[in-house]
């Protein structure tokens, strides 16, 4: 196996992933899965192919990824991020288009903490008046 072009790191909510690029024909393998049977969900699928798809970068590069973390929604944003990463790595003139998309910055949303004397972030028991 080919040593990789790139290896970048992408991160949303709870979750790492970790993506390496190596020439191919556009195999994308997480976790040692295709990335089909990792992601069943259509949604999640075109979340993470968007910077290859504004790009023009499908069926070029294989993917391979590391991901641990959170759900399947923060691993397929944490991907996209890395995704973009690695090609704005590759070819600096591809930052542009990522830029323009909103697909080169880390989304900053992270779930809230636990107060005392509260249920969750902010639900509070019931109120009872007697």
């Amino acid at each position: 196996m080919p040593a990789p072009l790139v290896q970048t790191t992408g991160r949303r909510k709870e979750s790492v992933a970790r993506v390496r690029f190596r020439p191919g024909t556009g195999r994308i393998m997480i976790n040692g899965r295709m990335a089909d049977e990792y992601f069943p969900s259509e949604s999640h699928r075109l979340v993470f192919m968007e910077p290859l798809r504004v790009t023009g970068s499908e069926g070029v590069y294989d993917i391979e990824a590391t991901i641990h973390g959170g759900g399947t929604s923060g691993q397929a944003g944490a991907l996209r991020l890395g995704i973009a990463r690695a090609l704005e790595a590759l070819k600096g003139e591809l930052r542009k288009p990522l830029k323009q998309a909103g697909l080169l910055s880390r989304d900053p949303r992270k779930k809230e903490s636990k107060k005392y004397g509260l249920k969750k972030a902010r639900k509070a028991p019931q109120y009872s008046k007697r």
